[in-house]
């Protein structure tokens, strides 16, 4: 041991230093600029691809970044992982190209042209005129180019951006449309609904995606309503539990009270108990109600602390059965006005009973559309009441 010791002595003098070309305190950005010029003058990052026939090729897709803001920590983070996957490929004898690109449609681009220009909504572009304001956000979404360039780069990270694409380019935008036709012309495009988050102001659909992996939902305290719907009498011949016979009133709950004119069903979880409760109006009426049993708790205030049950039943005992609509609007709808069985239903809140609107809610529309009732949508680009809904057309 003491002649190691005495040998690493030696070996930490000036003379002995075994790699003596290495500072004894580098300044690691000089060296990360110097590797990266080397690569620069070498074409290091060409020649990797190059090297390998395109028979070897191993495709790796990269979401573009929108190009209107400045790169951020996010973008580092997730552009070192991206750049692992390629140069760990090409490691393995693959012929990776990655050409950079630009995203630069929608509203990232639109919103900050809005707010440049001090317009507001989709009528206010139209009278400023679509083509110029078009061209304002081509200007816009050019601005950080550079700077993007000059980051990545010196992230070290391995990209084309002499061939870069963007998403505004007409060659890109008729490939994109080529695409779809190909599809097309293959039988494999369908027309149909889907309910996506909706911007009322932008009068634009946003992404689900993106709103879910952005985290931008925010908790807020919003108006709930418990609305009685008349049960009507089964058919004649139909054989039913004695406690859903004679008049009864099925609570059903809802967070969207704006979208009770277009309510086509109600949906109860097969497996879940309802009660029938008898409950005293402050008129002296009677009359029975419905619910999930396990509320009932919760509507002590109107029900009772000790309400008069009944009995229960269980949820796929009221599945099929038709009830009277709340509004006359869409009386005429085929299939609509029954109640549905829906796994979604739980009693972790309401009334265990959930109105149904296809047209604003996406288990709505899945269950409606299994049951063969259309979607209706009586509201307009800004969210208002068609004429549709006469009563609060606008």
């Amino acid at each position: 041991m003491a002649e190691r010791a005495s040998s690493l002595v030696q070996l930490d003098g000036d003379r002995a230093r075994p790699y003596p070309a290495v500072a004894r305190q580098p300044r690691y950005p000089d060296i990360e600029e110097r590797v990266l010029a080397f690569w620069q003058e070498d074409g290091t990052f060409q020649a990797s691809v190059e090297e390998h026939p395109p028979e070897t090729e191993f495709v790796f897709y990269d979401g573009p970044p929108f190009a209107n803001g400045r790169i951020h920590y996010g973008h580092l983070l997730t552009g070192f992982v991206k750049d692992a996957v390629p140069r760990y490929q090409t490691m393995r004898g693959h012929r990776v190209e990655r050409v950079f690109g630009w995203d630069c449609h929608g509203l990232p681009a639109e919103m900050p042209a809005e707010k440049d220009l001090g317009l507001s909504g989709r009528q206010a572009i139209i009278e400023y005129g679509v083509d110029r304001f078009n061209a304002y956000c081509r200007d816009l979404v050019q601005q950080t180019t550079d700077s993007w360039v000059a980051t990545v780069t010196r992230q070290a990270r391995w990209v084309d951006f002499d061939h870069s694409y963007r998403t505004m380019d007409l060659t890109f935008t008729e490939s994109v449309i080529w695409a779809f036709k190909q599809l097309h012309e293959k039988g494999l495009t369908y027309e149909g609904y889907r309910v996506l988050p909706y911007c009322w102001e932008c009068e634009t659909p946003l992404s689900a995606m993106e709103t879910r992996i952005d985290d931008s939902y925010r908790d807020r305290t919003d108006p709930a309503v418990t609305v009685l719907f008349d049960l009507l009498p089964p058919p004649p011949g139909d054989e039913v539990d004695s406690l859903l016979e004679g008049p009864l009133r099925l609570a059903v709950w809802t967070t969207t009270p704006w979208t009770l004119p277009s309510n086509l069903a109600m949906a109860v979880g097969p497996e879940l108990d309802y009660a029938v409760v008898g409950h005293r109006g402050g008129d002296g009426s009677n009359a029975r109600i419905l619910l999930g049993t396990a509320r009932l708790a919760e509507y002590a205030a109107e029900l009772g602390a000790e309400p008069v049950v009944l009995g229960t039943v269980k949820g796929s005992a009221l599945v099929g059965r038709r009830y009277r609509p709340l509004f006359p609007y869409f009386e005429a709808t085929p299939n609509a006005f029954q109640v549905l069985g829906g796994g979604f239903v739980t009693t972790d809140e309401g009334t265990g009973i959930v109105h149904l609107a296809p047209g604003f809610g996406e288990d709505d529309q899945t269950a409606c559309e299994a049951a063969g009732i259309p979607v209706v949508v009586p509201v307009d680009d800004q969210g208002c009441f068609t004429s549709e809904v006469s009563g609060y057309a606008g």
